[in-house]
Order: structure tokens, then sequence, then C-alpha cells
């Protein structure tokens, strides 16, 4: 039985087409893109703002750290919104609809007549950019077979660099008006192309529309696949789980095992510091004595894209748990380097020529969060989590990793004021190490297995 059932998997592999996949992927990313270029826009924004001429646009240095941080807490709100809409609106209609609050908020920002529609327009595009954040991975993960899942998965986070470093260019040229006009391009297309994708097989199944989900296996595979005996694996999976989701299901080790090990995956990757050095890389960039803090976040940019795709390449190959190993061990290092160079800069008599360690810290770190702990914790959430918990436990992660994005972007400056640059680093440092033991002992490897295995090893476990 075993060698038939291998034979007949063998025979779909080698019957899909992955071109309407990739199609399908392609249009759902244009989401990260997007709050890519939410994430990003602070950073070329609050320099202009903070020197314009109109004193009612004008931002102090508290403003300026609100407008910064007020996406988080949009996208945390937008995480529980997101929960659920994937369950009753579905994921394409989901996605499709967190385009409006994208556009909304940057033409609200375009108009803006006051810091207060700032604020507004950064927590709309926060809002919409935490729905993407959940819904995106999740359409990624249960429209894609597992042989290029890890891939199409990782690419998730590889377009949210590419609109990080989009935004960055784009600021070099134009001023912040233009850039917000830029900014909503994105979403726009998104919403277009999404018009033509299908909705997920497993939510069509888990809803009872099984013609509806062979259609959409159909488009997805290509017209020569043997969908029958997919649909079969995923309908026997659905029924396993029996109906939507309930609270008393927490007391399921299926249900609440993979839940704390994403929510722990998205406090471990906020505590690598990633997102307070992101939204102050000029500023970081300035006081180590760069000359031009632009031209910094720019290679950033351009580092994190690059090393992202590295690892959209490899994963497949490589496998999530190593690659995350490599990346904590890279980062772990780094962060410690910047605390020394900070350490050193606030002696009496500091060492000035010290310039290249900065470069080279942050060239590390970001090398190291792009290979592993930037796309893993998104892909292992939409991997592991159960498909009738998927809004809750979902929500749930985004609730955490936006939230903690918020409390240490928020605290960033007081933390080095309190710490010191030198102790702010070391700190950050510290919880990498915290993590690369995390990984080593509590992260399972889904390098290959279709979601039902790993739903599998769960129940187990």
């Amino acid at each position: 039985k075993k060698s038939k059932v291998s034979q007949v998997a063998f025979a779909q592999e080698t019957k899909v087409q992955n071109g309407r996949l990739y199609l399908s992927a392609f249009a759902a990313v244009l989401g990260p893109l997007s709050f890519g270029f939410v994430l990003g826009y602070s950073s070329p924004a609050i320099p202009d703002l903070t020197n314009i001429d109109d004193p009612r646009l004008r931002l102090d240095t508290n403003q300026a750290s609100w407008f910064g941080s007020i996406v988080t807490i949009g996208a945390a709100v937008g995480g529980l919104l997101g929960g659920w809409m994937v369950q009753r609106l579905g994921r394409k209609l989901s996605l499709m609809a967190s385009a409006v609050p994208f556009v909304c908020g940057f033409t609200i920002i375009v108009a803006a007549q006051s810091v207060w529609m700032l604020y507004v327009g950064r927590a709309l595009t926060g809002l919409a950019s935490g729905v993407t954040s959940l819904v995106v991975p999740l359409y990624i993960s249960e429209t894609a077979h597992e042989r290029v899942r890890g891939l199409l998965g990782s690419c998730v986070q590889l377009m949210v660099v590419l609109g990080i470093m989009g935004v960055y260019l784009a600021g070099l040229v134009l001023d912040w008006r233009w850039l917000a006009v830029c900014s909503s391009i994105p979403p726009t297309l998104m919403l277009l192309c999404m018009c033509f994708m299908p909705e997920t097989p497993r939510y069509l199944l888990s809803c009872g529309r099984r013609r509806e989900a062979e259609e959409a296996l159909r488009f997805l595979r290509g017209p020569d696949a043997p969908v029958e005996w997919e649909i079969a694996r995923i309908e026997a999976a659905v029924q396993e789980q029996g109906g939507s989701f309930r609270l008393s299901d927490l007391r399921d080790p299926g249900v609440f095992k993979p839940l704390l090990l994403g929510v722990l995956l998205m406090v471990f990757q906020q505590m690598t510091g990633i997102n307070a050095i992101m939204f102050y890389a000029e500023s970081i960039f300035e006081q180590a004595h760069f000359q031009n803090g632009d031209l910094g976040s720019v290679l950033v940019g351009v580092v994190q894209v690059l090393f992202t795709a590295v690892a959209a390449v490899i994963m497949d190959r490589a496998g999530r748990k190593v690659l995350l190993m490599v990346s904590g061990v890279s980062m772990a290092l780094s962060t410690a380097a910047f605390g020394v160079y900070f350490y050193i800069l606030e002696q009496p008599q500091p060492q000035t020529q010290l310039a290249w360690l900065a470069l080279l810290s942050m060239g590390v770190f970001i090398t190291g969060f792009a290979l592993g702990w930037g796309p893993i914790p998104w892909l292992l959430m939409s991997e592991i989590l159960p498909v009738n918990a998927r809004g809750f436990a979902g929500a749930a992660c985004v609730l955490t990793n936006w939230t903690m994005a918020f409390v240490i972007t928020k605290n960033f400056q007081d933390m080095m004021t309190l710490l010191t640059s030198a102790g702010t680093f070391w700190l950050f440092s510290s919880m990498c190490v915290l993590n690369l033991f995390f990984t080593t002992f509590f992260v399972p490897e889904t390098k290959g297995k279709t979601l039902e295995q790993i739903e599998a090893i769960f129940r187990r476990a």
C-alpha cells in the first residue's frame, strides 16, 4: 500500500505545472511589497517632516517617534481583524479587502493638513499591513505544494525587503508626499491581480465546497495533474480536525503546541532588534559618524534583498532549522560587535577610526536576519498551524509580532539612553543567543513535508 501511495505521489509531482501557482503567488506577494513600503516610509519621510516649513505638519522628536511606531499598533489590530477575516471571508477576499486601508491611508497622508492626519494615515496603512502579514503566508502555504513551499513562502519576506529598499531609493529623489503616492501603487496592483486568482483549496474544502476546490487545484497544478489524490488527502485531514475552531480546541496538543511555537517564533524574531534597527537605520549611521545616512540605509536594503533571495532559493534544500541556527549565530556576533563599537565610542577619548566596525556589524546582522529569522518565522507560522485554527492562531502570532515590534521600536531611543547604546545592542545579542537554543531544542524541521504531515507531527508529540 505504501509503495502504491508513493507511486501516486511521484505521478502527481511529474505532471504538476507550476506556472499558474507562481502567478498566484506573485499576485499575493504584492501585499508584502505594500507593507514593505509602509515599514520603510518613515525612514526617508521623518527627516522631511521634522524640517518642513509648515508648522501644522512639523514633527518634534516625540511626534517623529510616534509617526514611526504607530504603524505597529495598527498592524497588531490588523492581525486580530485578519484572523476573523480569513475564517469568514476566506483568504482571497481578505487579501483583496486589505488593499482598501493601504490606499486610503496613503491618500490621507498625501492630503494631510495636521500631524493627526499623518498619524491616522500611518495607522490605516499599519492595519492593512497586519491583515496582509497574516493572510499572505496562509494563502501561499495553502496553494503551494511541498517541493516549492519554502521558496514561495520566503518570497513574502523578500517582497517586504524589496518594498523597504524601493522606498529608500525613491526617498532619495522624492519628497514625502510623492513618496506616499508611489507607495499606493503596489496595493492597487494587488487588488487588480487577485481578482483573477483562485481561493485556496483547503479553505474551500473546509467550507464544504468540493467542486470549487477541485477547480482551484486544477488551476494551480495544471490540467494534467491528478488533483483528485491531493483533494482526498486534504479532505481527510479537514474531516479529522472536525468543524470550525472552538476555544476548547486549545486543550488539544495538535493546536496549542503549534500555536505556542508560532507565538514564541514571533517574540524571538522581534527580540533580535531588527525593527528598531531598520526604523532608525539612518540615525544609527549618523551616530556611527557616516557622512550620508540615506546612502547607508539604501545599502542595508540592498543587502537584505540579496540575502533574502539567497534564503528563498536554498530554503527547500537547506531546511528551515539549519538556516535559523546560522542566522542566530551571525546576529548574536554582529550585535555584540556593534555593542563593542558603541562602547569604545562612548569612552572619554574614543577611537574615531572604527566606522568600519559599525558598517561590518550592520552588514553581518542584516545578512544573518535575511537568511533565517526574517523569512522563516512567517513561513513556519503558515506551515505548522492546523487549518481549522488558522484564523485564531494566526491572529495570535501576528498580534504578538506587531505588539513586540511596537514595544521595541517605541522604546528603542529610551533603551539607548537607559542602557547606553552599547548595553542595548548587548541585550539584543543575548536574545539572539537565547533564540539559538530555542531553535535547537524546540523547532521541528518542515522541509519536504505536506501540511497534513506537519499537523500529524504535533498530534503525535
